[in-house]
């Protein structure tokens, strides 16, 4: 998540701002800027960039999915041996899977995991109008394609297979679930997104505007919405520091985007007790984005037999990249104690 205001960020030339500054509708734009960022990304001061890549493989592609978009994702692989067990990433609201992610997939890897991720179609490098969701069934089946085949590369195919979602994140790894109720050994869902939370609404008459208005401008920005990054990072100087996720979306949600997630929030919400596969939820209690007590409700109502809640007390939305370091290395932790838990009940 980014700031909804542009500014200029330290390090960064006349020429570079521009780019920042340009529009970014187009997945064109965004490759320029992450290309012309990357370095700067990886330098800034955050916790999550100190992680060593000693010992790693890492491969970036770009790859035409069944629909004909470009996708573009990343893998980031043990160097001497191999995988215990493969972790699949699905990224947030607006976000990509090349910035903050690009830290925790290093220490993912350094605990002996294979870990993959996309950007969705419209989101980060991919290939389409930024975050525009046309239909969320539909990017539900984008990532559901690209992780089969990743599940089937003769490599992997025999490892457990876990879906790491975070916030939106969250709803794509339950649908993926719900559209596959067997192909996972487990999911580790932070802070995720079951129910938009109430204070995050627009009022109820603008919201039937809005939902008319989506059936003939779908791709308009008038969704109004707080700032997120201040209400989803705690530490004021990582608040700062999500500037720097330079492709992230800054401006109001699209119509059809938001009308999209609301109606995937209130399915989800319906069919909690249809999820089946072994769950860590983790989320924070001030979290004013997703709401917590869905997080409660999702672990109260699944039928899994394995299910753990983890609630941690005053933390934001943003778990793993806004809290102080020590609330990022708990959380971490209790991510990789139940992945290794489960990796080895799996291969027992």
């Amino acid at each position: 998540m980014a700031p909804s205001v542009s500014v200029r960020l330290q390090g960064v030339d006349d020429e570079m701002q521009k780019l920042l500054d340009s529009n970014m509708d187009e997945a064109p734009a965004r490759r320029r800027a992450r290309e012309a960022f990357k370095d700067i990304q990886l330098g800034i001061d955050h916790i999550l960039f100190k992680t060593p890549t000693d010992g790693l493989k890492m491969k970036e592609s770009y790859e035409r999915n069944s629909r004909g978009v470009e996708i573009f994702s990343k893998s980031w692989l043990p160097e001497t041996s191999s995988p215990k067990a493969i972790v699949c990433y699905c990224h947030g609201y607006g976000d990509t899977c090349t910035f903050f992610f690009e830290g925790l997939a290093r220490k993912l890897a350094l605990k002996g995991y294979g870990v993959f991720a996309m950007d969705y179609p419209g989101f980060g490098l991919s290939e389409g109008l930024h975050c525009y969701i046309p239909s969320f069934d539909q990017l539900v089946d984008d990532c559901i394609e690209h992780y089969t085949k990743v599940k089937e590369n003769p490599q992997f195919n025999a490892l457990p297979s876990f879906l790491f979602g975070q916030s939106m994140g969250g709803a794509v790894a339950l649908k993926m679930h719900l559209k596959q109720p067997h192909a996972w050994s487990g999911a580790v869902l932070v802070a995720p997104m079951c129910k938009i939370a109430d204070d995050m609404y627009p009022p109820v008459l603008v919201t039937q505007i809005l939902i008319g208005l989506a059936k003939v401008l779908p791709k308009m920005k008038l969704v109004p919405q707080k700032d997120l990054a201040e209400a989803a990072f705690r530490d004021l100087n990582k608040r700062k520091l999500a500037a720097y996720n330079v492709i992230a979306y800054k401006d109001k949600p699209r119509l059809r985007t938001a009308l999209e997630m609301l109606n995937t929030t209130q399915e989800i919400e319906h069919r909690l007790g249809e999820v089946s596969l072994p769950l860590l939820i983790l989320h924070g209690e001030a979290d004013t984005i997703t709401d917590p007590s869905v997080s409660k409700a999702l672990y109260e109502k699944a039928s899994s037999s394995d299910k753990k809640l983890n609630l941690y007390k005053d933390a934001y939305h943003s778990l793993l990249e806004g809290e102080t370091d020590e609330m990022i290395d708990t959380v971490f932790n209790d991510i990789i104690l139940w992945l290794n838990e489960h990796t080895t009940k799996n291969t027992e």
